[in-house]
């Protein structure tokens, strides 16, 4: 996946935006919460996933446990532009779904994500 697609994806979702963070990284968020970030180049990868998709990513050695956030089921992929595309936009959107329902009601309902 390239990096364009990579942001045109994450920023397609409800909600979400992008600031630089720790230096240099793009770090996609919802409801100020992030769900996924990239190095400026975007050649790297960490997004949040379910604890079975953890377990199956870093066991399969397709990703490792992202630093600094593998306790909370964060995995890291060093090379962006191997991953399949379509397999990407659905770790975002689960990434996104995950984070969003730890929002408040309120929350949720300022960005269009009650249900």
């Amino acid at each position: 996946m390239s990096p364009e697609a990579f942001a045109k994806a994450a920023l397609g979702l409800p909600g979400a935006s992008v600031v630089v963070q720790w230096g240099d990284d793009h770090v996609y968020k919802v409801g100020g919460k992030m769900f996924a970030v990239t190095n400026t180049a975007g050649t790297t990868l960490s997004v949040k996933v379910s604890e079975i998709a953890f377990e199956a990513l870093t066991e399969a050695g397709r990703a490792r446990p992202a630093p600094y956030l593998a306790r909370a089921k964060w995995v890291f992929f060093d090379d962006l532009s191997a991953l399949d595309a379509a397999e990407v936009a659905d770790w975002l959107q689960t990434a996104h779904t995950l984070v969003a329902a730890k929002l408040t009601k309120a929350a949720r309902r300022e960005l269009g994500l009650a249900t």
